[in-house]
């Protein structure tokens, strides 16, 4: 139910084919949109997340036959434990999980068709031309020549996109009329340059535009897994017809009744659709031609990252991972190796997001070792001993002015909360993280240079030992509360130990990371290593 005396913030994953298991690709992704999720709601947003799996179409109902099943929806129905379970185990913390063969899509994507017959911008023709089944997407006589002369494939014709056999598809077709949106289109980019982010992103889905759009092929006939069209049997709805109103679907669209309108009153349009960069033109071009169409409003922004590569240890490049190559790596891999928190930490801030990223064990080992487990679980290690230690386990008593002392310390957590929204807003975790870990590791450098363990041995100094203290255990406790989005078992076990486990939930993301908000005289906890070193054989 939503809650609307805060503000809404909506955002989605794609849904994942079922052709395959989930892999590091489509888990990264849905990382990516937890991570904004969990620190929307710190920072006291209402917040729906959806993820889900795309169930229909010829592909899945290929992927079912080459699995031995009998029904599409069999296969499916195997499917979707696989991405459930890893995630619960990635720490994912999605609202909803929608597949499209539940009711609730059958029911909006007829509501769709009937809508899409009022607008106008629907006829009934003839298909024939080429599609792509990998791809689930069609292609122009123009777009496969210009593709066949760049390959160099006489007498085949690829896939502009995946390189894969195109098929001759002729059939009976209902078709939309994209081709009518091709100013609207440009116009939405022109008002809205941050429609689609990355920046750079935007120039390619207005290049594409600008070259001219070809009506869409929105039915099938050669085959009949998918949803029907509600007035005219034989046809079912072209897989990108029906996947793309699931984001609608999960907020109420189509239902008439009173908290259903409410709840898509409150949640549309969404903020970020994010998604990979091979899907781009379904989200930026056909999606809101779609939402046009039928009147309903865009959303805010279309987030599109970067594939993640694989860098070859002999040559030195960076390869699309795939099992043929024996370079493909699972989630599981990294888990074994970094943990959850650790494979959460290296993914959502040492890859460029908008960007082809190139990943290694090498380099997730060297990003654990340095970030995690000297820097950040060395500094909570080290902070909270020496308080247990000095202070008869215990955080020291608190002075009333406390936080009106300078240090170097509060120097850097003045404004952290602002330069780290900054960042986090337009989903730069990687700059989020610097902000964070300047704090980090000033904190570790004042160890050093006020080198407690020699001020405790006088006693005449009893009070700038626990200034030191302080300073060290209240820059943890803010630099928890912003690492939470990335790392929340970590998180909520830090403030554990710091008698703080009520400060895990907060919704005050800005209000908790004020200097002055530690708890003196209170039980500490050093507890075991959050982050051992590695020193793996992982190559």
């Amino acid at each position: 139910m939503a809650n609307t005396s805060k503000p809404s913030f909506y955002i989605t994953t794609p849904i994942y084919y079922v052709n395959a298991a989930p892999h590091l690709g489509t888990a990264y992704c849905t990382m990516l949109c937890d991570v904004q999720a969990r620190y929307r709601r710190a920072a006291g947003y209402d917040v729906k997340f959806l993820t889900g799996m795309d169930e229909h179409g010829e592909k899945v109902a290929e992927a079912a036959a080459a699995h031995g099943f009998d029904t599409p929806q069999a296969w499916c129905d195997s499917q979707a434990p696989l991405f459930k379970n890893l995630w619960r185990e990635l720490e994912i913390s999605n609202d909803d999980f929608i597949r499209t063969t539940e009711p609730r899509q059958h029911h909006a994507v007829q509501y769709l068709w009937e809508r899409m017959k009022e607008s106008g911008y629907l006829y009934k023709g003839s298909y024939d031309g080429w599609y792509c089944v990998p791809e689930e997407t069609y292609f122009t006589e123009n777009q496969v020549k210009k593709s066949d002369e760049e390959r160099e494939t006489p007498g085949q014709h690829l896939c502009p996109d995946c390189g894969r056999p195109l098929e001759r598809v002729q059939e009976e077709s209902y078709f939309f009329k994209l081709s009518a949106f091709q100013d609207r289109l440009l116009k939405l980019y022109d008002e809205h340059p941050d429609f689609v982010q990355p920046a750079f992103r935007m120039n390619e889905v207005r290049s594409f535009v600008e070259g001219g759009l070809t009506d869409l092929s929105v039915s099938r006939t050669s085959f009949d897994w998918g949803i029907p069209v509600p007035f005219d049997d034989g046809h079912v709805t072209y897989v990108w017809f029906d996947a793309l109103l699931n984001y609608m679907t999960a907020v109420g669209y189509s239902l008439d009744d009173e908290a259903s309108r409410a709840e898509y009153a409150h949640r549309w349009p969404a903020q970020y659709h994010v998604v990979g960069k091979d899907i781009i033109r379904f989200h930026c071009v056909i999606w809101p031609a779609m939402l046009m169409a039928i009147g309903e409003p865009l959303p805010e922004h279309v987030f599109a990252h970067g594939f993640l590569t694989v860098r070859n240890a002999e040559t030195g490049k960076a390869e699309k991972m795939s099992k043929s190559r024996g370079n493909a790596i699972a989630p599981q891999d990294v888990v074994d190796l970094l943990g959850v928190e650790g494979y959460r930490y290296y993914f959502m801030t040492d890859v460029a997001h908008g960007e082809d990223s190139a990943i290694s064990f090498e380099r997730m080992e060297q990003v654990y070792n340095a970030d995690l487990a000297n820097s950040w679980g060395n500094l909570v290690s080290r902070s909270l001993n020496m308080s247990a230690k000095y202070f008869d386990g215990k955080t020291p008593e608190l002075e009333a002015d406390w936080a009106k002392k300078d240090s170097p310390l509060r120097a850097i957590a003045c404004g952290i909360y602002a330069r780290y929204a900054e960042r986090m807003d337009v989903m730069d975790y990687v700059g989020a993280k610097d902000v964070v870990m300047e704090l980090v590791h000033a904190a570790n450098h004042y160890i050093e240079d006020t080198a407690p363990w020699a001020v405790a041995k006088d006693e005449a100094r009893a009070g700038e030992l626990s200034d030191i203290i302080v300073n060290l255990l209240e820059s943890i406790r803010i630099a928890a509360h912003l690492l939470e989005p990335f790392m929340p078992e970590t998180s909520a076990e830090v403030l554990r130990r710091m008698s703080l486990a009520g400060e895990a939930d907060t919704c005050d993301l800005a209000g908790a990371c004020e200097w002055g908000g530690l708890a003196g005289g209170v039980e500490v906890t050093k507890g075991d290593a959050l982050f051992p070193r590695l020193a793996s054989d992982k190559k």
